[in-house]
């Protein structure tokens, strides 16, 4: 099971940008998937989360700019971002918590806490 980032760049401040992390492998279903952010020197922060039934929830920061959504046929999240900010530039990654898949034996198995490689996003002022 791999999730794979996309969409990441760089933008002027103002700007939109439109990340995508899709999950591969035999999966049957994806618990919540979730956006982090890791500045220069910062530690990782959560920047959103979607349940698998569409429960969204945003860190201070972002609410009001940032729309998280899912779509569970292509166990792919989306993390649109508008009114980018110089302090939204960091790396972005997709996390997945719970994933349910079949092994090579055709079995059900768990893999947990899942990560992305990471985007770049940086924003310029």
């Amino acid at each position: 099971v791999q999730l794979v980032e996309s969409g990441g760049g760089l933008v002027q401040a103002g700007g939109s940008l439109r990340l995508s992390c899709a999950a591969s492998g035999n999966i049957i279903s994806i618990n919540s998937m979730g956006w982090y952010r890791q500045a220069p020197g910062k530690q990782r922060e959560l920047v959103a989360d979607i349940t698998n039934d569409g429960t969204t929830s945003y860190s201070d920061s972002v609410k009001g700019r940032f729309s998280i959504s899912r779509e569970n046929a292509k166990n792919t999240v989306y993390l649109q971002m508008n009114s980018l900010k110089p302090e939204d530039t960091g790396v972005y990654y997709c996390n997945a918590d719970q994933i349910t898949y079949r092994n090579e034996l055709g079995d059900p198995a768990w893999t947990f806490g899942a990560w992305g490689q990471g985007t770049q996003v940086t924003v310029s002022s």
